[in-house]
C-alpha cells in the first residue's frame, strides 16, 4: 500500500506514554547547550519494530544492533559536541558497547570475606576498562550526553520530531546523524488487533503500508538550518551511489553515508552534493579493532565546521 502523509501518520499514532517526560529532557538539554553556544549532534541508533498487536507479542524487526550509532556518539563527544543519543531500547550504547555480554563480568574479581564482599577489576583488565570509564565519566559529568530510547517506529518518529523542535533553536550548530535503521513499512493502528493473534485462526494476512518519508518535513520544516546526514544501506553495489544521490537531490540535505550490507563495517562512501569520498579500513585496521566510525565522524565534523565558517565552537 502507498504511504499517507507524515501529518496523517502522526494523527493516527498516539505519542508514547513517556513522551512528555522525554520532551522535557530534550528541551532542557538543548536550551542548556544553546546557552553556551555548543554544538549538538542528534545520533539515532538501532532498529525500529512494527507491532502486529496492540498488546504486543509479535512484531516485525530488523537486524540492527546499534553498532554504528553507539560508536559514532562517542566520537562526536570526543570532537566536543553535546550528544542526544536516541536509541532502540536494549541496543548498544556509547561506552558500554565495549563490554557487552559476559565481557564485563570476565573483567571482575569477586572477593568474599564474610559480610564484607568486594568486587575489583582484574589487574590485566584495568588498562582496557579505565580509559573507557574515564571517557564515560567525563561525558556525564559535563552533562554532554542525553539518552532517549524508543522501540516502535511510531515512538521513534514522535521523539525525532520532538528533538528537532528543540534543536531548531540552534540553527546550523545542530547536526543530525540519522543512523537508525527505520522501518520502511508499518501497519496503521486501526488495522492492528488488540490481543495476541491466535494460531487456531490460521495464518494471518498482514498488509503493510509504506512509512511516510520523514526526511522531507525534517529538512524543510523541522530543522531547516541544521546539518543533516542520512544513511543508505543497499545489497546491490549498482544501486548504492545512484540512490544516495537521488536522496540528496530530493531532500536537499548535506550528506548520505552509503554502505553495502556485506561490507558496512569496513567500507562506506560519504556522498555530498559536490563529491563522493570512500572510507576504507585496511585488513590490519579491521583486525586491530579500529572503528570506521572514527573516520566517518571526523570527516563530518570537518565539513560541519566548514559549513559554520570557522573553527569548532567548543
Amino acid at each position: 500500500m502507498s504511504s499517507g502523509s507524515w501529518e496523517e501518520f502522526f494523527a493516527v499514532h498516539l505519542p508514547p506514554t513517556d513522551f512528555e517526560d522525554n520532551r522535557s529532557l530534550l528541551k532542557e538539554f538543548c536550551e542548556r547547550h544553546d546557552k553556551y553556544g555548543n554544538r549538538i549532534a542528534l545520533v539515532t541508533s538501532g532498529g525500529t519494530t512494527v507491532p502486529l498487536e496492540h498488546n504486543t507479542v509479535r512484531f516485525v524487526d530488523n537486524f540492527s544492533a546499534g553498532t554504528r550509532g553507539s560508536a559514532s556518539a562517542e566520537y562526536f563527544l570526543e570532537h566536543g559536541y553535546a550528544v542526544i543519543f536516541m536509541h532502540r531500547q536494549k541496543s548498544l550504547e556509547p561506552y558500554t558497547r565495549h563490554f557487552s555480554g559476559q565481557k564485563l563480568l570476565d573483567m571482575l574479581e569477586l572477593d568474599e570475606r564474610g559480610p564484607n564482599t568486594t568486587i575489583t577489576v582484574k589487574p590485566d583488565s584495568v588498562d582496557v576498562l579505565a580509559p573507557v570509564l574515564a571517557r564515560y565519566k567525563a561525558a556525564h559529568s559535563a552533562g554532554a550526553l542525553l539518552h532517549v530510547s524508543f522501540t516502535t517506529v511510531s515512538e521513534y518518529f514522535w521523539l525525532l520530531r520532538a528533538a528537532c523542535e528543540c534543536l531548531a533553536r540552534l540553527g546550523p550548530r545542530a547536526l543530525l546523524y540519522l543512523a537508525a535503521a527505520v522501518s520502511d513499512f508499518y501497519i496503521p493502528k486501526d488495522r492492528v488487533p488488540t490481543h495476541k493473534m491466535q494460531s487456531a485462526s490460521g495464518a494471518p494476512i498482514i498488509q503493510l503500508h509504506l512509512v511516510p518519508k520523514m526526511l522531507a518535513p525534517l529538512v524543510s520544516l523541522w530543522v531547516p538550518n541544521a546539518y543533516v546526514v542520512s544513511f543508505k544501506l543497499e545489497t546491490d553495489e549498482n544501486l548504492l551511489i545512484p540512490k544516495a544521490r537521488a536522496a540528496l537531490d530530493k531532500y536537499k540535505h548535506k550528506m548520505v553515508v552509503a554502505n553495502l550490507l556485506q561490507t558496512r563495517h569496513h567500507r562506506v562512501i560519504l556522498v555530498t552534493p559536490e563529491a563522493s569520498q570512500e572510507v576504507l579500513l585496511t585488513r590490519e585496521e579491521v583486525h586491530a579493532g579500529v572503528d570506521i566510525e572514527a573516520t566517518i565522524v571526523g570527516e563530518i565534523v570537518r565539513l560541519h565546521t566548514e559549513h559554520l565558517g570557522g573553527p569548532s565552537v567548543r
